[in-house]
């Protein structure tokens, strides 16, 4: 496996990973480090935090998003209603924004791109907020590097179009099935996008989440991309 793009990529897992650019800065998608199981407990407290991207409002994707805000005061990419859910908790330096937009969001540039899924959040008294839509993102990192974080979603045949817009070299795909994709189907999402690499997430988090590495990359078999399985806690340069 060659990924060699000086650009550092650490699992901490369910779908939360932590990108260390060739400048030095930290990105973190979907902020569930403190309170997610899957992730090792060496690295539920990071020690510094310059960018936080938001796919959706579940609190299995952005559960600690509040308390790492309020402690690193990241710049914040999210849909508008998570922007102002945020805003109205006194988290500043957040940029609301949606689909088809682009942020340059400190050392990356970050296009909201589609995803079919729910999104909602629960407050400390069991009140569902609105949280907007789900979405994904195509991160470009300085270097040129391009990732295409799925978020959850089903698949669905405008990932030809994400692909064809911005060309990412590797895919972040859910395949736990039940809430999102199930191998089978993150397999198709290969086959109509038609990358070098993709990391499955979203799996083997809690035991409804069934579907499994093995299941994918036998899935995928055919369509010459390498699936890099990354363990919670691993780091890829």
């Amino acid at each position: 496996m060659k990924l060699d793009r000086d650009v550092k990529i650490k699992y901490l897992g369910h779908s939360t990973f932590l990108f260390t650019t060739p400048g030095g800065k930290r990105i973190l998608i979907d902020p569930w480090v403190e309170n997610n199981p899957a992730c090792p407990a060496a690295d539920k407290q990071l020690d510094r935090l310059d960018t936080m991207l938001i796919t959706h409002g579940h609190g299995d994707h952005m559960g600690d998003a509040l308390s790492l805000a309020r402690r690193f005061k990241p710049k914040i990419a999210c849909i508008h209603e998570i922007a102002l859910w945020l805003g109205g908790k006194g988290v500043g330096n957040v940029t609301g924004m949606n689909k088809g937009g682009s942020v340059q969001v400190g050392d990356i540039r970050a296009t909201m791109v589609n995803a079919l899924h729910s999104s909602s959040i629960v407050e400390d008294d069991g009140t569902i907020v609105y949280a907007g839509e789900a979405a994904g993102y195509v991160v470009e990192f300085e270097n040129g590097f391009r990732i295409y974080h799925a978020g959850d979603t089903c698949v669905f045949s405008d990932m030809r179009i994400i692909a064809d817009l911005y060309k990412p070299e590797l895919l972040f795909l859910p395949i736990g099935d039940l809430y999102t994709m199930s191998p089978a189907e993150a397999a198709y999402a290969c086959r109509l996008m038609n990358p070098q690499f993709v990391i499955p997430m979203h799996y083997a988090t809690f035991p409804v989440l069934t579907g499994t590495p093995e299941q994918f990359i036998e899935a995928t078999r055919d369509y010459g991309v390498e699936v890099i399985v990354m363990k919670p806690g691993e780091s890829i340069d």
